[in-house]
């Protein structure tokens, strides 16, 4: 399957969820996954996440 394939796939699963589940839901999945994926990490794994965000700003 194509990446533009995959995109639009997605893209028409995100507007489906979108018109049949409620706002806050939606949000919630959007703003809790990635919390919880970061919270799973242990220390020093969160601690190189950091240090490849502050390279990127900084350059």
């Amino acid at each position: 399957m194509s990446t533009g394939t995959k995109l639009l796939i997605g893209a028409g699963g995100v507007l489906l969820a979108w018109w049949l589940l409620p706002t806050w839901f939606i949000l919630l999945v959007l703003v809790g996954v990635p919390v919880a994926g970061y919270l799973m990490l242990d220390s020093s794994q969160r601690r190189r996440l950091t240090g490849r965000s502050n390279r990127r700003l900084s350059s």
